[in-house]
């Protein structure tokens, strides 16, 4: 994917349609010093040919990652102006694997389906698991597969939005694959971006993880009927997250019980009424 966070350079993101059961694979040019272009894919059975590709293309780490970063940026922006022309809410949502992000959206849909229209964008490595749980809550969604890429960026959310072509006044929720590093750095268009941290975690995660933190607007802390059978200080995990970030809204949430949901979801319907109107 990149030098940036370390992603393997020859991953292929894959995005899957699960309305048509359509698998549509990533191809890309590049343009050589000597000014040819070159078009091509990720696929496994081209890797050799393609990391002597990257390597006579790109000529050093810090000019990569530099452009990476700046191309991403773009895109990202590019994105941001076709939510806000489309008068659609969009959110990142961000954690470690296993903290509870999918098992919220799939509550947070089933419970505000009759409010809001809510689609989802989905990443992972590898599976369509979590794009089928939120499938059945009859959301629409897509799946991106980043291969061994660790992040979701702006390319493939773009390329994800066309398939999924969310409605006008709608709220479009992306579920990053699992990692409090990567996604932190990479702007996906997102209004705002929203970190899960579960109970079973440690409440040191925002300190050890500061990026992520300071960049979300959110911190949902999860699983919180677990608290009475693990050791989690739950005012210190809130101290050390305003710590990173004193703006930092938080709200602790069980996705089983429903304690703490209407917090949460009085915050995203208010957010909802403070966009523009298109």
């Amino acid at each position: 994917m990149c030098v940036t966070c370390g992603c393997y350079d020859d991953s292929e993101p894959t995005i899957t349609n699960l309305e048509v059961d359509e698998v549509e694979h990533h191809h890309h040019t590049h343009t050589l010093p000597d000014g040819s272009i070159i078009t091509h894919s990720h696929s496994r059975d081209r890797q050799h040919e393609v990391s002597q590709l990257h390597a006579k293309i790109h000529n050093t780490t810090i000019s990569l990652e530099q452009n990476i970063l700046a191309k991403n940026n773009l895109i990202a922006a590019q994105n941001r102006g076709w939510f806000k022309g489309r008068n659609i809410l969009a959110l990142n949502l961000m954690s470690s694997p296993g903290a509870g992000k999918t098992t919220l959206l799939t509550q947070t849909i089933n419970d505000l389906k009759h409010q809001l229209t809510l689609s989802v964008i989905e990443g992972d490595q590898e599976t369509t698991n979590d794009a089928q749980k939120i499938r059945e809550t009859g959301c629409k969604v897509i799946q991106i597969n980043t291969g061994t890429g660790c992040h979701l960026d702006a390319s493939m959310i773009d390329r994800g939005l066309q398939q999924l072509n969310p409605p006008l006044n709608s709220v479009v929720m992306i579920e990053n694959v699992g990692n409090l590093v990567c996604p932190a750095l990479f702007d996906l268009g997102e209004q705002a971006k929203v970190v899960i941290l579960s109970v079973t975690e440690g409440e040191d995660k925002p300190i050890k993880y500061p990026h992520m933190f300071s960049a979300s607007e959110i911190m949902i802390l999860t699983k919180i009927d677990l608290l009475p059978y693990v050791e989690f200080d739950v005012q210190k995990c809130i101290e050390y997250a305003q710590q990173i970030n004193p703006q930092i809204k938080i709200f602790q949430v069980s996705a089983k019980t429903g304690a703490g949901l209407d917090s949460w979801y009085k915050w995203l319907s208010e957010k909802v009424t403070d966009l523009p109107p298109s």
